[in-house]
């Protein structure tokens, strides 16, 4: 496990990656941002990295959002879910998040929208895009993406910001970035067919976060990079 001046030091490493890469895009640095993905990492490490700078946690199971609550919740963090996430747990992410990053099917959408109308609140969403073709990866199907933001968008207590990707797990660098284009793409088709700005691209993990970068991301998601490996289950 790493110690907590390895978690600094790695996430002012990964921020520099992105302010070069920004650079090299011909993009200012601080059109992207850095959300740490922290899947499994104890909320004592996290809160190092809040007390590093990190301003952006994303948590990918509801059953960790909970356990790390009394740690974080009074942290200078925004939380966010970029999991997979099941209808019937969307009363407690909800207590968590300002923003659920994986919509990715109109009953989701359908439930967000009826318990925010029960607690008068809104919400921050992105619409997840399968832009890798990988049966192992959930969102919308690429051709399906603009209908389906249109959908989203048509219940109040949901703001769509944008879209979200995993990229495609590939040793092709092109074919990865070619994934990132993907979503740029059909952003920008939604932008004419739905009439929304969509200014978030949630895109990039600790390996081609470059790659994102240079195709329009304006968040990355990193963990691995930050945080070291993750820590295996107990008992294998």
């Amino acid at each position: 496990m790493l110690a907590e001046a390895d978690i600094r030091a790695n996430l002012a490493a990964v921020r520099a990656r992105v302010d070069d890469a920004c650079r090299a895009a011909g993009r200012r640095p601080d059109e992207v941002e850095v959300l740490l993905a922290t899947k499994t990492q104890p909320a004592a490490r996290v809160a190092v990295a809040v007390a590093a700078g990190a301003r952006l946690i994303g948590e990918n199971r509801v059953q960790e959002l909970a356990e790390k609550d009394a740690w974080l919740a009074s942290l200078p963090c925004e939380r966010h879910f970029i999991g997979h996430l099941q209808t019937n747990k969307v009363n407690q992410v909800l207590r968590y998040v300002s923003c659920v990053q994986s919509v990715d099917r109109p009953d989701v959408a359908d439930r967000l929208q009826r318990r925010l109308a029960v607690l008068d609140q809104v919400l921050d969403v992105l619409v997840q895009v399968n832009t890798s073709g990988e049966d192992s990866k959930f969102g919308v199907a690429p051709a399906d993406a603009v209908q389906l933001i249109g959908e989203v968008a048509k219940h109040d207590r949901l703001r769509v910001r944008g879209l979200m990707t995993v990229g495609l797990q590939s040793p092709d660098a092109a074919a990865v970035r070619a994934s990132y284009r993907a979503l740029r793409e059909i952003r920008d088709r939604a932008r004419d067919a739905v009439g929304l700005e969509l200014p978030t691209l949630s895109m990039g993990m600790s390996g081609d976060l470059e790659s994102a970068v240079a195709e329009g991301a304006t968040m990355v998601r990193v963990g691995s990079a930050v945080f070291g490996p993750r820590p295996r289950p107990a008992g294998r």
